[in-house]
């Protein structure tokens, strides 16, 4: 895959040249790494028989590239108490899919909610002294166009964080939009 597009909020993108280094470099070349594959058959209305990109397939290559180069899922329990209530839920977690050092990297293929929540969970890590530094990889409307219905784009992203100034999130965030090689076949 390749990159079309990066945005940094709040120096994100300065932070992991000067202070990650070798990590942002392993970032793109993992991104590199990831072929596009048309392998998943649409069952849509709207795009019933046609040759789609697989959300999944794509993950499981991200998951293996990362886990590769020593990055590691970052989980943080809690308990839910809410004030002025007895209530206690127990067992709840944030969770980031791939952290080293305080880096976070997370890959949505999602519904936008998912993008924007994983912001909330940068900001969470970043209160808790466990990340300088989030970075979200999610396709661009190109790619999106030709995903399942339901995946988000990062033109969105971007055009909302835009928006929001520096309020949220309040953490150093590299937003990277990819999309397919040029070359990259319907399997």
């Amino acid at each position: 895959m390749k990159v079309i597009y990066e945005y940094s909020h709040l120096g994100g993108s300065e932070i992991l040249q000067v202070r990650f280094e070798e990590i942002n470099k392993t970032v793109y070349s993992t991104i590199s790494k990831i072929k596009a594959r048309k392998t998943k058959v649409s069952k849509e209305k709207t795009m019933k028989g046609k040759a789609l990109y697989s959300p999944t397939d794509m993950n499981s290559q991200f998951e293996k590239e990362f886990n590769q180069a020593g990055f590691v899922e970052l989980r943080d329990h809690y308990d839910i108490t809410i004030p002025k209530s007895d209530i206690r839920i127990t067992g709840a977690y944030k969770q980031i899919d791939f952290v080293k050092e305080k880096v976070l990297v997370e890959v949505q293929f999602g519904k936008y909610a998912f993008m924007f929540y994983d912001m909330a969970k940068f900001q969470y890590f970043f209160n808790e002294n466990k990340a300088e530094v989030g970075i979200e990889i999610v396709p661009c409307h190109s790619l999106q166009k030709q995903m399942s219905s339901g995946v988000s784009y990062g033109e969105q992203l971007v055009y909302d964080i835009e928006r929001l100034k520096r309020h949220f999130p309040a953490v150093p965030v590299k937003v990277i939009l990819i999309d397919a090689d040029s070359d990259e076949e319907i399997n």
